[in-house]
């Protein structure tokens, strides 16, 4: 079918083990891996998976740069998978190991999600009453896009499933999946109403915007040997944000005319 959920579904149908592990392109997994995630099903947990940390391909102060973008909960995402180090239960996987009972029961992914797949998939496992165990012992990394270009088409593309999936799935997604739309929505509110002379809430957001990306850019810095490239993290924030929102507006006026 040429797209992952393609793939995925042709591996549920044929594999013949009593459980399967999914891991994606652009990852890296530990020798121990697989080893972690076997003895965790032998636990009890039905379906289960680790942390994802993210890594940059190269080691050139831009490429660090990206990858502090990436990292940032600023720049990123806040969720559990991508920081939390301890054992709980989630609602996704970056990466997962499933028992066959689970697949038998609720069949493979959307091939109609391209990518919001796995969202849509974890909701139905919670929705037949399986958990999704979250273990700190494992752990599987992502690489980054290796330029900022991909970055935001990568960045546009997940804020363009969003707005699909929220008429297909809504209940499969979290609030925070559309707060870029949100801030794209406030742009084009507060910029009316500057040029009706009420500057009044456009100077507040850009104002809070600037002093939230600031901050989260200082954080970030500290974790890090400074190099110049880093002071233009708040401006690729602004602009990772702008593809994610836009892409999901996108989405969402394709859901409305289909």
């Amino acid at each position: 079918g040429g797209i992952q959920a393609s793939g995925w579904n042709q591996a549920i149908k044929h594999f013949s083990t009593d459980a399967l592990i999914r891991i994606d392109a652009h990852s890296h997994i530990p020798e121990d891996f697989v080893e972690k995630n076997v003895k965790i099903l032998e636990s009890g947990e039905d379906v289960c998976g680790g942390v994802r940390p993210t890594l940059c391909q190269g080691d050139s102060a831009w490429a660090r740069t990206l990858l502090m973008a990436e990292e940032s909960m600023f720049g990123s995402s806040i969720a559990s998978y991508r920081r939390q180090a301890k054992k709980t239960y989630v609602k996704s996987l970056f990466h997962a190991a499933y028992k066959r009972e689970v697949l038998e029961k609720v069949g493979g992914f959307r091939e109609d999600l391209g990518r919001t797949e796995d969202n849509e998939f974890h909701y139905r496992i919670t929705s037949s009453g399986y958990k999704i165990c979250m273990s700190d012992e494992i752990i599987s990394y992502q690489y980054i896009r290796p330029t900022f270009r991909k970055m935001c088409k990568q960045k546009f593309g997940n804020g363009y499933w969003i707005g699909i999936t929220s008429k297909i799935c809504p209940a499969c997604l979290s609030l925070y999946h559309f707060v870029p739309a949100v801030f794209i929505l406030g742009i084009l509110i507060t910029t009316i109403l500057a040029l009706l002379k009420i500057p009044f809430l456009a100077i507040l957001m850009w104002s809070l915007y600037g002093l939230l990306a600031i901050s989260m850019t200082i954080i970030s810095m500290m974790k890090n040997k400074f190099h110049i490239s880093e002071l233009l993290l708040p401006f690729l924030f602004l602009i990772l944000h702008l593809a994610y929102g836009i892409g999901t507006w996108i989405g969402v006026v394709k859901n409305g005319r289909n």
